[in-house]
């Protein structure tokens, strides 16, 4: 046979490694249905379209981030990781995040863009520049009729009445509003008439400020040979303009505040720089935690972790499987005494009625006992089966303080000091943690005549 033969198990992990190696985390929108929490913490449900459904699961320490709770029939956008429960070979999703649709359908959008963008370099901040020394007048982009020009020319007026503001008026809200925006910017910077734009408007939904997300805005701000200060929202609102714009202003009445004069310069001075140290450490921490999110997501995949997943689903499924015999017996059981009692009753003269009825209480008691016995006995075994599981568990092995070394340069596992050599790199796996070191010797243990020191 030229062709190799496979065993079932290694059929399955061949599939699953397919499977998270080509397509790994996909986003998908779907319905909820058969959903069932586990006793464990865990998530189990079907996600289904009008023409199709794929099984879920969705472990303890991913769904206690869900906000709310789904149900069946939920409209949810959910990013997993394709992947197989090898133990019956089934093709399933392991979720990650789950949100309701139309928000997920948002942030969705606005993180596909923001990565879009970003990989142009519209965010670097090697890009900003401060705002001119001497300000003398000043461009809006907003809606003329909106709260955000009002707020700026009220604290314009009581900070420095002798600027000058020039507004250049968009929509900003809206399906044109992106276009109209970014045609604004085009227009302050051909024209050339004022020192610096601010670019924004004041507060609303999420969807009424998603025009500041788009791709126009975005690129016209970042194109801008005027320095332009971001003013969209309220405070806790980003947006992409935000982070492509020369500075951020939480308000469009801080943005007033930033670009004007200040009977002390020096306050200013120092207002604009620690704003702008604020803005730099905020995309630091954003930059840290994306990386570490990206290294914890990477630990995730190892082969311990997803042993222990397959392992906790598979116990989940044995205490189901479980129940559901105890309460067949005990079902069974209820119905054979039944029976019993009405044979008796039709079949028992009345003069032997008070010695049946003394055996139908001794029937009773000893089949009570009976199913506790039985109880007893599964839930024994049921315990043995979890301890079984624990003891065979790789990270419990570690726990207990031994150690996997690996060869630094193939990755491989070091079985026995055949082949090492003085000078090699190793990693040492540690309950909580790796171990870098070089072979400085080898030793072979007492009586090992078959080791080369």
């Amino acid at each position: 046979m030229d062709q190799p033969v496979f065993s079932v198990s290694r059929l399955t992990a061949e599939v699953r490694g397919l499977l998270e190696q080509n397509l790994g985390r996909v986003w998908l929108q779907g319905e909820i249905s058969n959903l069932v929490r586990a006793a464990s913490g865990h998530w189990y449900f079907a996600l289904k379209d009008a023409g199709a459904q794929v099984r879920c699961a969705m472990f303890r320490q991913r769904n206690q981030r869900v906000r709310t709770p789904p149900r069946d029939g939920d409209a949810v956008l959910v990013q997993a990781l394709v992947s197989l429960y090898e133990p019956r070979g089934e093709f399933q999703l392991v979720v990650e995040q789950l949100l309701p649709a139309g928000e997920g359908l948002l942030k969705a959008r606005f993180e596909a863009l923001k990565a879009e963008l970003a990989a142009e370099g519209l965010f670097d901040p090697l890009r900003k520049r401060p705002l001119p020394e001497q300000i003398r007048t000043i461009g809006v982009v907003t809606s003329a009729t909106g709260a955000a020009i009002h707020d700026i020319l009220t604290v314009l007026k009581r900070r420095d009445p002798g600027l000058t503001v020039i507004l250049y008026p968009t929509l900003v809200q809206g399906a044109q509003a992106a276009e109209q925006i970014a045609a604004a910017i085009r227009t302050a910077n051909s024209r050339n008439e004022v020192d610096l734009l601010i670019v924004g408007r004041g507060g609303g939904s999420a969807e009424d400020l998603f025009c500041f997300n788009e791709a126009p805005v975005v690129r016209a701000i970042a194109a801008s040979r005027l320095p332009v200060v971001s003013a969209v929202g309220h405070e806790v609102d980003i947006s992409l303009a935000d982070l492509a714009a020369d500075l951020r202003a939480a308000t469009p009445s801080a943005a007033a505040e930033l670009v004007s004069r200040d009977r002390s310069q020096d306050r200013q001075r120092l207002a604009q720089l620690e704003l702008r140290l604020k803005a730099a450490a905020g995309r630091q921490l954003l930059a840290h935690r994306q990386h570490w999110q990206q290294l914890y997501l990477r630990l995730q995949q190892q082969e311990p972790a997803r042993k222990l997943e397959q392992q906790a689903q598979r116990l989940d499924e044995l205490h189901s499987r479980l129940s559901r015999a105890l309460h067949q017996q005990l079902t069974a059981q209820e119905q054979r005494l039944s029976s019993t009692q009405r044979r008796l009753q039709h079949a028992s003269p009345e003069r032997q009625l008070l010695p049946l009825a003394q055996r139908l209480s001794e029937l009773s008691q000893r089949a009570e006992r009976a199913l506790l016995a039985r109880q007893q006995a599964a839930s024994q075994r049921f315990a043995a089966a979890c301890g079984a599981l624990q003891l065979v568990s790789p990270l419990a092995t570690l726990s207990r303080g031994y150690a996997i070394a690996f060869d630094g340069a193939s990755g491989q596992v070091m079985r026995s000091i055949q082949g090492a050599q003085v000078g090699q790199p190793l990693r040492t796996r540690l309950a909580d943690g790796e171990l870098l070191s070089t072979v400085t010797a080898v030793q072979p243990l007492a009586g090992d005549s078959s080791s080369t020191p």
